[in-house]
């Protein structure tokens, strides 16, 4: 049963600092929620692995076989020489994303200092910051020190000649730059909204009088959430997902046109 009185104010984290500042200071109640987030994932990801039988494949092994060979699908069409690595980063991610979003539906009266995980700008940021550094890693494999270089400096966009490529150098640093932001400040932003909209609910509804703030008002707040942090945070979890997919696939930009010379 979800309670109005129990609906936190989705503004502030409570901190711990170790006393060198803010790159000492730790928002506790994220880090119990992500470390939630953790211990689950891995628990589903052990359990699917030990259940897993060819012969007579349950729901839930249909359901991950399927999410499996989608992101695998997705991941041959967009960058096919990286799928090794591509298909267990994108897969983890997704699904840990949906696990630290739906860990709202659990009871935050009985466990204090838990909150969606992705609520927090630092562990999107966090995530999304992982995903650039391996895809320009990836960047770097592919085209070599010279074709690295060019990715950002003489080579974009292709279909505009030599001199004027120089005038999106600017563009092609920014783009770059940003994409860890953009997608950080994505899932954040919905998450965030989302658990925002659930105070404004337990505002309004609870001054009403005592029927209906009682009885309307955790009906209002539970189709909220299922709507909310079931389908919103489902589909965030999948964009990540895809996202991340897809700036692999951005990152062979000119490779033909490297080997054609």
């Amino acid at each position: 049963m979800i309670y109005l009185a129990t609906e936190p104010a989705p503004v502030n984290h409570p901190t711990v600092s170790l006393g060198c500042g803010n790159w000492c200071t730790f928002n506790y109640d994220s880090l119990i929620s992500s470390g939630i987030s953790i211990v689950i994932t891995i628990a589903v990801a052990i359990y699917v692995a030990r259940m897993l039988d060819s012969q007579k494949p349950g729901r839930l092994q249909a359901l991950f076989e399927w999410m499996f060979s989608y992101v695998r699908t997705t991941s041959k069409d967009t960058a096919p020489d990286a799928t090794a690595f591509v298909v267990p980063l994108a897969a983890t991610i997704g699904f840990y994303i949906l696990v630290a979003n739906w860990i709202d539906f659990l009871p935050i009266s009985l466990i204090p200092y838990v909150h969606p995980a992705n609520t927090d700008l630092n562990q999107t940021l966090a995530m999304g910051v992982v995903v650039f550094l391996v895809v320009q890693w990836y960047t770097f494999r592919i085209h070599g020190p010279k074709g690295y270089a060019g990715y950002f400096f003489w080579d974009r966009p292709h279909d505009v000649p030599m001199p004027w490529r120089l005038l999106f150098v600017p563009l092609n640093i920014i783009d770059e730059i940003v994409k860890p932001v953009t997608l950080s400040m994505r899932l954040f932003g919905n998450l965030f909204a989302g658990l925002l909209m659930a105070y404004v609910i337990v505002l309004l509804l609870g001054n009403l009088p005592y029927v209906g703030s009682w009885l309307l008002g955790p009906i209002v707040l539970a189709v909220w959430k299922l709507f909310d942090v079931g389908f919103i945070g489902l589909i965030q979890a999948f964009i990540f997902m895809l996202l991340t997919i897809t700036y692999f696939g951005l990152a062979r930009e000119g490779l033909e046109a490297e080997h054609a010379h």
